[in-house]
Order: structure tokens, then C-alpha cells, then sequence
């Protein structure tokens, strides 16, 4: 039986427990320092509620460590796991080698962030032997890929994105935002340099394309694609989003999983849900009505042309109709939508670009917009990228999770056993009682039922033929109560993979001296994998900012080796490296079926400041780079 995981980020406390309460069975967050959402960082103690709180449900807390760490900053980061061993974090997600040597020294499960570049199965394997107990693969990989990666190292969990916004760049192989603002992606403070316009001119100025976002690729959304991906191997399933509010993390959680489960009753022989409980919600899950960019598959069957969003990097929404008419304070719309007062509209322009407006009215089709947009035209398209009534039950939804029990009653005591799962626990009466004048199991159904307002839902109570004792309500309600909480410390005590951390104090100044000792272990085969052509051209792409993340690398015969970008400035030329090319896009691929373009190359992106970007087009490895000419 294999459990599937869906994992649903949560940019605090509030979005982690609403990530559980609509059917995440694990979430991801950030810690206040060394995440790679800088902007999304939490306090222990917000970490430790998540916890008890996820844990109730026998579902996980994976905590983003994953960051690039200098070296006068390991002692903090090895006081950060120390702190998120006690607080009962059941993994964290690194991309740094120190980090997972000084998170195996505190027994913390290790997975491999995607940041780690994973595209193949030696590489897999590779992090397998450096201690991660999971790898996060690389967001480009196609599902013949991922399924030859799971033949090849089948011990190794894998973790595959499946929903949300995408990085142009192999993740943490993007160096732009920090090679012009000094925000560096590996460091948490992604700029989103993608996300901006550029002219494209050809090698003899010609004007190609005029302040296009060339760069800006459209969301991902594999919600149809989730039972392939877990037969090529993947059982974590991944939402993107710790920048996200509540009721983002609500809806799309709540669509996955329904899908999720909808596998799970295609195949109850083969698949289980990695957690505990069904959920009840009181609104239609619809991925279309949250924040979008438009959807793409990317990558997941091969090379598409649905990957990039040129004409605008907002969201545009759901589409809810055609302009019918337009007067000076009015436009009446051609759909079979509902509108609200307060819903956020936008449309293309003549231009191509993102108009948008609020309504502040609403008859029917006729939309009474707050201020009259410019440009806006009989027969155009109309998105709703805010909908009011959509919100407002996403934000009264919650607490809506519960884990379905058998009850039963012999004459020796009660019992309950979680639905489908082996988890079970039996309470002796400690007394006996009178005979029934009639027959209790009435009474003792009603009585058994009603678990109120704790995790737990009755779905059926056994009361045994022969039993005759009469039981009062009164006490029966107290004999439940126990029974309850006794299942509900079971289940968190099934929840605690990690040994306690009290016995590893002792540990804590050995760590940091450790990672000051050169390892004596022979190397083998499996210490060495092959990277791409492009570190040994550009060996900054291993990202290694301490000493003791460099030694590790040089234990495995990689070389030549250098200091990250953030660590040592010097000229560098690629900039990004990415399975998106505009080339392609533009539909003068030749090796893909295109026409060939009448332009002179190199292509050259140029931003609105005047700074050029020449683009690379690597067509043996398909893929396009981004090169600031200034380093050349």
C-alpha cells in the first residue's frame, strides 16, 4: 500500500492550520531565518502549535531550511534545528550539504530541496547516500523522466510539484535577482527579475517583440495529472505558495485533495492517503477562482506551447464572459456567470495589455464599474480575478476535518477503531452493572455518537447481541470522553517519528565540531554523480558558501569547485539556465517542427532600464540561456 502525501504550503500558523483543516496531509513552512521565502518566516512557537495541531491527525510539519549558509551563520542554523528537533518538526527541506550533516546529527529527516538542481537518478542517489530521506525533483521533468529516476533509486521518496507559480530558471540556478539587486534566490530574496517586460532585438537591432514579459511563464496545475505522477513514482505531491494567503491555501488544498481521493477509491488495494481524517467543506472547490497566470502542465509531456505568459505576469483569473454592450457608466456582460458588488474584472486590451476594474454595482448582467475602464470593447473577453462571493466562504470555512471511528460495546468494556487504518484502542469497564429492563443499545448508539466538537466522526457502533447491562447516559458520556482522548494520544504518538530530543542535548556541541573534521570514509562509486556540462564551465552552479559544504563536494571528486555568486563577485555569464525558450515560444524551432526565424542571432532581451541579456540556445540540452553581457 502506498501512501500518498499531499503537501500544502502555509506562509504562517493561520494558513498551516487551514492547509490541515482542508486535507493536506503535510504542509511546509518556514522558520524566521535560513528559508527560502524570506518573506514567509514563523516563530518556534508557531511551528510547535502547527505541529500538535497536524500531528492530531497524523499528518506532518516539514520545516524550509533552505537557504545557502555562510559559515559565520552555521552555529545559528545548527541552533535552529536543535529548536525545531523540540518543537516536533518531522523534516526539513535543505539545499546546502552543512545543513544536512548538522540536521542528521540531530536525527531530523533531511529532504532535498529542489533547490539541490535534482534532474537525475545518479544525482538522486547521490543525495540518497548524503542522508536525505526524500528529493524534491526538479519542476521540468517530463514523467518518463520521473519514472526512470523511481526504477533507478525505488528506496527514495519523491516529492513533485503540482500546482503554482513557476521559476523560469532550473531552481537555484538563477542568479539575475542577485546579480543586479544583491537579492539572492538561494539566499531567499528572489527580486522575480522574470517577471518584467523586455524588448527583443536581433543581433542587428531589429525590434522583435516590444515590452513583452518574454520571460514570465504561466502557473502550473497538474490537477488532472496526479494518478499518473504517483504511477511513475511520486508519492509527495507539492503545492507552491508560502507567499499565499489562507484562502488560496484552502481551495487549491481542498481541489487536490478531493482528487487525491477520488485515486484512492479507484485503487483502495493499491494507494492510502498519507494522514488521517475526510474533510466536509462548505464551499465547491475550483482551482480557476484563486490566483492564477493561466495554467500549463509544463514540461510534464514534452515541450508545449502553453508554457509562457507574455502579455501580462498578474492574474487574470476565471473567465466569466464577453463585453455585450458598453455605455458611459455601464457594460452589460454575455455569460452565465453572477457578479457580485466588490468583484475585481480585468480584459486585454487593443494593446494586449491587463486592463482591470472593480464593480460597485450590479443588475443582473449589467456591471456597474467603480470607475469606467479605458480601452474596454464590445466583444472583448472578461476575467474575474476577485470573487467576492468566492472569498467570503472561503474565509468562513474551517475546522471542517474529521476522522471517521467504529465504535464498540461488549459486555467487557468499549473499543474504537479509526476507519480503515489499524489504529485501535479498548477501555474496560471498571464496574458492573444492572441488568436492562429492555434492550440498551439504543440508548448506547445515540450516547456513543456523539463526539461534538472533537476530530473524530461516528460512522457506525456495534453494540454486542448478548449485551444487557443498563448503563446511564451520564456515565457512559464519561466512559466516551476517555475512550476519545485515549485514540486521540494514540494517534499522536504513531505521529512522532523522531526519537526525543531531550536524550540529544548531549550532542549539541559535538555538532559544530564535527563539521570541522575532515571525513576519513572511503569514497565510492556512489559518491560521485554527473553533473550537467554547464558546472564545469561555470562551477559557481554548485552554490557552496561554507567550508564545510565545499568539502563535502571535494570528498566526491567533483571539480573544479568554486564559492557561490553570493560568496565571491566575480564575472559569471549565465545567468539563468531554462527549459522555457522563446525561440520556441515564437514558434521558430526548427528541431521542434518550427519555421526558421529571418532574424540575425544572437538574440538579446533588453530591459527597460537598457540593460541586455544575450540569449544562449543550447539545443542539445533543449534548453535556453540567459547571459549578461557585460560578464563576456
Amino acid at each position: 500500500m502506498t501512501e500518498l502525501e499531499l503537501l500544502a504550503p502555509a506562509r504562517n500558523l493561520e494558513c498551516g492550520i487551514a492547509a490541515i483543516d482542508h486535507g493536506a496531509d503535510a504542509v511546509y513552512i518556514g522558520a524566521e531565518q535560513f528559508g527560502a521565502r524570506a518573506a514567509a518566516g514563523n516563530s518556534i512557537d508557531d511551528i510547535r502549535q502547527l505541529c500538535l495541531y497536524a500531528h492530531r491527525f497524523r499528518a506532518k510539519v516539514m520545516v524550509a531550511v533552505n537557504t545557502i549558509v555562510y559559515d559565520n551563520e552555521l552555529e545559528a542554523t545548527n541552533r535552529l534545528l536543535k529548536q525545531l528537533k523540540d518543537a516536533g518538526v518531522d523534516a526539513v527541506i535543505a539545499q546546502d550539504m552543512a545543513v544536512f550533516e548538522m540536521a542528521k546529527a540531530w536525527h531530523l529527516p533531511v529532504h532535498a530541496s529542489t533547490q539541490t538542481d535534482n534532474r537525475s537518478a545518479d544525482k538522486v542517489a547521490w543525495l540518497r547516500d548524503r542522508g536525505a530521506s526524500r528529493v524534491v525533483l526538479a519542476r521540468e521533468l517530463a514523467l518518463e523522466d520521473i519514472a526512470a529516476i523511481h526504477r533507478q533509486v525505488p528506496e527514495m521518496e519523491l516529492e513533485v510539484f503540482v500546482h503554482g507559480a513557476l521559476c523560469v530558471s532550473y531552481s537555484g540556478l538563477c542568479y539575475a535577482s542577485q546579480c543586479f539587486l544583491h537579492r539572492s534566490a538561494n539566499r531567499g530574496t528572489c527580486a522575480q527579475f522574470c517577471r518584467l517586460a523586455f524588448d527583443l532585438v536581433d543581433a542587428t537591432g531589429r525590434l522583435i517583440e516590444r515590452k513583452k514579459h518574454l520571460l514570465s511563464l504561466k502557473d502550473m496545475n497538474r490537477l488532472e495529472e496526479l494518478e499518473r505522477l504517483a504511477e511513475a513514482g511520486a508519492v509527495s505531491f507539492k503545492i507552491e505558495g508560502r507567499l499565499k494567503d489562507a484562502g488560496y491555501v484552502k481551495n487549491v488544498t481542498a481541489a487536490y485533495s478531493e482528487k487525491l481521493d477520488a485515486i484512492v477509491r479507484k485503487h483502495p488495494d493499491r494507494y492510502c492517503r498519507a494522514s488521517l481524517g475526510r474533510c466536509h467543506y462548505s464551499f465547491t472547490p475550483d482551482i480557476q477562482r484563486s490566483f492564477n497566470r493561466g495554467f500549463t502542465t509544463y514540461f510534464l509531456h514534452g515541450r508545449t506551447a502553453d508554457v509562457a505568459s507574455f502579455d501580462t505576469p498578474k492574474a487574470v483569473g476565471q473567465f466569466v464572459g464577453h463585453v455585450k454592450e458598453v455605455k458611459r457608466q455601464t457594460i452589460r456582460v454575455a455569460g452565465i456567470c453572477s457578479f457580485a458588488n466588490g468583484d475585481g474584472l480585468c480584459f486585454m486590451d487593443a494593446d494586449r495589455q491587463l486592463v482591470g476594474f472593480r464593480v460597485n454595482r450590479v443588475e443582473g448582467n449589467l456591471l456597474f464599474p467603480l470607475k469606467m475602464p479605458q480601452g474596454i470593447r464590445v466583444g472583448m473577453s472578461l476575467y474575474r480575478n476577485n470573487d467576492q462571493n468566492f472569498e467570503k466562504s472561503l474565509a468562513k470555512s474551517g475546522g471542517n476535518r474529521k476522522i471517521a471511528v467504529c465504535m464498540k460495546v461488549t459486555e467487557e468494556g468499549l473499543s474504537a477503531k479509526v476507519e480503515g487504518r489499524d489504529i485501535e484502542v479498548s477501555l474496560p469497564f471498571d464496574t458492573g452493572f444492572e441488568q436492562a429492563v429492555k434492550s440498551p443499545a439504543e440508548n448506547i448508539r445515540a450516547q456513543m455518537s456523539k463526539l461534538g466538537n472533537t476530530i473524530f466522526e461516528c460512522t457506525q457502533v456495534q453494540v454486542a447481541p448478548d449485551f444487557s447491562s443498563f448503563i446511564p447516559s451520564s456515565v457512559l458520556t464519561q466512559y466516551r470522553r476517555q475512550l476519545v482522548e485515549r485514540l486521540e494520544e494514540v494517534i499522536m504518538e504513531s505521529a512522532a517519528s523522531a526519537p526525543s530530543s531531550s536524550r540529544l542535548q548531549d550532542e549539541h556541541m559535538s555538532v559544530l565540531h564535527s563539521l570541522k573534521e575532515p571525513s576519513q570514509r572511503a569514497v565510492t562509486k556512489n559518491d560521485m554523480f554527473a553533473p550537467t556540462p554547464y558546472y564545469r564551465r561555470y562551477p559557481y552552479l554548485y552554490n557552496i558558501a561554507n567550508a564545510r559544504a565545499k568539502e563535502i563536494y571535494a570528498q566526491c571528486h567533483l571539480s573544479p569547485l568554486r564559492e557561490a555568486y553570493e560568496v565571491k563577485a566575480e564575472p559569471m555569464a549565465v545567468l539563468m539556465q531554462c527549459r522555457h525558450c522563446i525561440r520556441y515560444s515564437l514558434g521558430h524551432c526548427v528541431k521542434n517542427g518550427g519555421s526558421k526565424a529571418d532574424w540575425k542571432e544572437p538574440l538579446y532581451l533588453v530591459a527597460g532600464d537598457g540593460r541586455r541579456f544575450r540569449l544562449e540556445f543550447d539545443c542539445g540540452q533543449c534548453q535556453m540561456n540567459v547571459i549578461h553581457e557585460s560578464f563576456e
